[in-house]
């Protein structure tokens, strides 16, 4: 059995990194159903018409919100450019920059 290297091990935990925060307006969702169509692992329909983060936190004023690793960030940024109502952004969670 070969033991991994302390290089590898950071590097495994570096590509675990949850390095964007995926957030929803939930408010201002028209239930369009683009974003679960697109990324069926991240986003599934409400029975009250609107979409929701699997897994997101509910926030107070009705946002949503998901810390998400950068290899579900093109999935998740295909979403957001589906979106009709453009209520999906994605930031980058070490600069606080919203990039979509």
């Amino acid at each position: 059995m070969q033991e991994i290297e302390p290089e590898d091990k950071s590097q495994q935990e570096s590509s675990s990194e949850k390095t964007h925060i995926l957030q929803h307006d939930r408010p201002n969702c028209i239930g369009c159903a683009a974003c679960e169509a697109v990324a069926p692992t991240f986003w599934e329909m409400n029975p009250d018409g609107k979409s929701d983060i699997k897994s997101g936190k509910h926030k107070e004023d009705g946002w949503q919100e998901l810390d998400i690793e950068n290899k579900d960030f093109q999935g998740n940024k295909d979403a957001a450019e589906s979106c009709p109502v453009n209520v999906i952004h994605l930031v980058d969670k070490k600069t606080g920059k919203r990039l979509i």
